[in-house]
């Protein structure tokens, strides 16, 4: 309660009245930190955690490295991701790299999200449409038009998000910010020619998977937690 009213200090206070502090009770103060900008804070937790012989788990990492990504501590979420398997014994699934691949998007190291998203994810989600188009939305928030056409050609060749109303609307809007009207006017008409239209479901789902890129930690926590 304390964490989401951004009141830090308490919650670590109420936190160490705890007696027995569990997997859950950890999780839970390195999540409120992290969503409040205290990456390095959870960092420190996390070592805390696993000092006194408690096991982390997976929303434990997705929590901090969300929290990197907002501070744009790369070089500090980078290497907590590799060490994941290595020194902690946890299992990096889709979500930990999906965490890393906006660690990089935030940061504006688009190169290197791409880079990422070919070479890690390639065999587990390589091919989401989720994935890749919050790389093209984050390749037009920082105007690099470049990395961003060569998203769009990387995933007009795998086809995966071209017939996405959502995915298209975010293509066509970068090349008219850049200036390239040929290659807006292509996204343009391939929006005619499929016949795309904004239904209200459809935006309801994109405002979900948003959502979920934004706040992974809590919809990690809810779904295991259930």
């Amino acid at each position: 309660m304390y964490s989401k009213c951004g009141c830090t200090n308490l919650a670590l206070s109420v936190f160490e009245t705890i007696s027995f502090k569990d997997t859950g009770a950890w999780n839970a103060i390195i999540s409120g930190m992290a969503m409040n900008g205290e990456a390095r804070t959870s960092l420190k937790l996390l070592d805390q955690m696993v000092s006194i012989g408690i096991q982390p788990s997976g929303p434990t990492f997705v929590a901090i490295l969300s929290g990197c990504a907002h501070v744009k501590m790369v070089k500090e979420g980078v290497d907590l991701f590799d060490r994941m398997e290595k020194v902690y014994k946890v299992e990096r699934k889709f979500e930990h790299y999906a965490c890393v691949v906006d660690l990089y998007a935030r940061a504006g190291m688009l190169k290197e999200a791409m880079e990422f998203i070919e070479v890690k994810l390639g065999g587990v989600g390589g091919r989401d449409v989720n994935v890749w188009g919050a790389l093209l939305g984050a390749c037009r928030s920082y105007g690099n038009v470049m990395v961003g056409n060569g998203v769009w050609r990387r995933m007009m060749e795998m086809g995966i998000g071209t017939s996405d109303y959502g995915v298209c609307v975010v293509c066509y809007k970068m090349y008219v910010e850049a200036g390239w009207k040929r290659e807006a006017e292509e996204v343009r008409n391939r929006i005619r020619e499929m016949g795309m239209r904004k239904l209200r479901g459809v935006v309801w789902w994109r405002l979900m998977v948003l959502l979920r890129s934004l706040f992974p930690v809590v919809f990690v926590i809810v779904r295991d937690w259930k």
